[in-house]
């Protein structure tokens, strides 16, 4: 079964507890974080983190889009991450492996992330850290964008590098998620979707959760 992280950049924050009960049944609950430097866009931080994992068991699925995350995974697992996922373009290799290694020194899994022009290979460096290689099928940034259809073959690539790897480490998509796109990508071998606006618009959330976690 394919695992389900709904965004909740999609949700009414004007009732943010109901939004992340509506979604319960999900597998994670994805949560994005932009700094308005490393994407031109902000959005929340750690105060909404730590009110979120006060309301809901969920898994939290953290995604950084930020420069040089090293100066916050540690807080961000504080405030309540399960996993943290980190961009492999927001900073210098050394510093990339530091902040991993410091996800997973807190008992936290960790995860690393390419933009849409950036190749999988980019990843293979740390591969031994990852327990999530997140493949950005939009531009990072904003919701509701449409799929790059490119994405597939990377998907596919991570794929392959995962199963190098020996161990368990999931592939995750992350934008324009729908059934026929997440169909693509679940035969291409993501293990992991991200759903945001599919997902928050749905007239029933928990038959939609359903339908994407049983795609193939």
């Amino acid at each position: 079964m394919i695992k389900i992280s709904p965004s909740l950049l999609a949700a009414d924050f004007t009732k943010l507890g109901q939004e992340v009960d509506s979604i319960k049944s999900a597998d994670l609950l994805h949560f994005d974080v932009m700094d308005g430097i490393f994407v031109p866009n902000i959005s929340f931080g750690l105060p909404v983190l730590r009110a979120v994992r006060g309301v809901t068991k969920l898994p939290l699925d953290v995604h950084l889009m930020i420069t040089k995350p090293i100066n916050y995974v540690e807080r961000f697992c504080e405030f309540g991450a399960d996993m943290v996922t980190i961009h492999v373009e927001a900073d210098e290799p050394e510093n990339i492996r530091s902040a991993l290694l410091k996800v997973k020194a807190l008992g936290k899994k960790a995860g690393l992330s390419v933009k849409p022009a950036t190749p999988i290979r980019a990843v293979e460096p740390y591969a031994e850290l990852l327990d999530n290689i997140l493949v950005m099928a939009v531009e990072p940034g904003f919701g509701g964008q449409s799929f790059i259809m490119g994405a597939v073959d990377k998907i596919a690539e991570a794929a392959e590098i995962a199963a190098r790897l020996g161990r368990a480490c999931d592939i995750e998509v992350d934008g324009g998620v729908n059934p026929e796109t997440g169909r693509l990508c679940a035969n291409a071998g993501a293990t992991a979707l991200v759903a945001g606006s599919d997902v928050f618009r749905a007239a029933d959330r928990r038959a939609r959760i359903e339908l994407l976690r049983g795609l193939k």
